[in-house]
């Protein structure tokens, strides 16, 4: 039985149209689980959201393309994933979980699938690797211009950037980092994360507001400012991602189109839309012209 709330069927509608090859860089899709299982070691059970779905919201919000994030419920069986970028027909690529002991050969493989680069969860309920796991697959996925993409919290993230900005490979940190709104743009987390506008291979995913808001209502609006502050800060690495379908929401579950409406609202600039919704994601992602 799923242990996760489903997704929202009603949504808002976006109150605008995006850039040309508008990009959600952070999604996952789950099942259906009679055609691609669930791991039974998994660290959560969600209910199904298959790659239908996943096309119709994207239709729905104006995206002509996506990553998926290959997600830890499918552990590292990444059918669910490959099937969903052989379906999107180049319009998709994806980050996986791997092995640490993966082999050059199959990277290669995954390569030219459409996948860009290896997920590790460093937030506690979730970890699926450490740091030497991350080190090891390193050397590995650097000569095909991959990069590590972080899952850390609060309590994780500090300790993680030192480590990061010494890699021989770019890396991306989704949801903000995950770090708590309650302590606002002054946080020490948050400052380190700023701080990463110094650093040429560091990304950052706006996205997951909900799980870097401290009061977990909709919209989210405590998680705003840390938002404003990456827009200002280092808008030429930024993305954006809707986290659809939102696994393990603790407060009230996102409305998709809500929290693109509020990233629309904060980022009221046509051009540095266009970086962060298009040109960032062909940059880091390398999809075909």
């Amino acid at each position: 039985m799923p242990d996760c709330a489903p997704p929202l069927a009603k949504i808002s509608p976006p109150a605008d149209s995006l850039p040309a090859r508008a990009c959600d860089t952070h999604f996952h899709v789950f099942g259906p689980a009679d055609v691609f299982p669930y791991a039974d070691d998994r660290p959560y059970t969600p209910p199904d959201a298959p790659f239908e779905r996943l096309r119709d919201l994207h239709r729905r919000l104006g995206f002509e393309r996506g990553v998926i994030v290959h997600p830890g419920c499918h552990g590292y069986d990444l059918s669910v994933t490959l099937d969903a970028l052989d379906r999107g027909a180049g319009q998709y690529r994806a980050i996986a979980l791997l092995d640490p002991a993966t082999d050059e050969a199959r990277i290669a493989e995954l390569d030219r699938r459409g996948v860009r680069g290896v997920r590790f969860n460093f937030v506690a309920h979730l970890a699926n690797a450490g740091w030497d796991e991350l080190a090891r697959i390193v050397p590995r996925i650097a000569p095909f211009g991959w990069h590590v993409c972080i899952h850390s919290d609060q309590a994780s993230l500090e300790g993680l950037l030192p480590r990061l900005r010494t890699l021989p490979v770019p890396f991306v940190i989704d949801h903000m980092g995950r770090v708590a709104a309650a302590e606002g743009t002054q946080g020490s987390a948050f400052r380190a994360l700023l701080a990463l506008r110094d650093h040429p291979g560091a990304w950052v995913k706006i996205s997951g507001l909900d799980r870097t808001s401290s009061s977990g209502k909709r919209p989210f609006q405590d998680a705003e400012p840390l938002v404003s502050a990456l827009l200002e800060s280092m808008p030429e690495r930024l993305l954006w991602g809707t986290d659809w379908p939102h696994p393990n929401v603790r407060g009230d579950m996102p409305d998709d189109g809500e929290l693109l409406n509020t990233f629309l609202r904060l980022c009221p600039d046509a051009a540095t839309r266009q970086r962060i919704l298009a040109d960032n994601p062909q940059e880091l992602f390398r999809f075909a012209q």
